[in-house]
């Protein structure tokens, strides 16, 4: 009985001096370098490195994991050029099917509508206006000029390009190209 009312009373002190201290002096700091780090201006010389800059640029010529280069402009001409040559290098199975429908949920469907039909519930709500159906006989897409739209955006459609990467954009741009044929059937 003795021993658990001393631990009681032990485990109390220590809670009660934890909470008390001296006036203005700090507590006990695990790894103050981590607190109190020198900060450095980005590219400001200092003596880290040989070179005394803290950071480095990186190498002219490449660019961030996970991305390729699009070469087509995003110009009128940049647009027909990828209508015309650009195509899919992806071939997807059935569950990327399932995963692109999802994409094209979320990014594209309150727009263009789940069938592509262009009644998104933005469009029905009236906040939006003009969003032509992607079976209109007007508009003649391909993959290329989906995925360009996709990638810089066209009218009052912005780009999507920082929301999707590489292969999800191609993923999207056959989901659409399925809806195109199911709504020309």
């Amino acid at each position: 009985m003795i021993n658990y009312s001393c631990k009681i009373l032990l485990i109390f002190t220590i809670v009660l001096q934890s909470c008390w201290g001296d006036k203005g002096a700090p507590n006990y700091e695990y790894m103050p370098n981590m607190y109190e780090s020198l900060s450095y201006e980005a590219y400001s010389e200092n003596q880290i490195f040989e070179d005394e800059l803290s950071a480095r640029l990186p190498v002219e010529g490449t660019i961030p994991r996970g991305y390729s280069l699009y070469e087509y402009e995003d110009t009128n001409e940049g647009y027909d050029l990828a209508k015309k040559e650009l195509s899919n290098p992806f071939s997807f199975a059935q569950k990327d099917i399932l995963e692109a429908k999802e994409l094209y949920t979320v990014h594209c469907g309150i727009c263009h509508g789940a069938k592509g039909a262009g009644q998104g519930i933005l469009v029905k709500r009236e906040k939006i206006l003009g969003v032509p159906s992607y079976a209109d006989p007007g508009r003649a897409i391909t993959s290329g000029s989906t995925y360009h739209v996709i990638y810089y955006g066209r009218n009052s459609m912005g780009s999507y390009a920082n929301q999707l990467n590489e292969k999800e954009r191609w993923m999207v741009t056959s989901y659409v190209m399925k809806l195109k044929s199911d709504l020309s059937k």
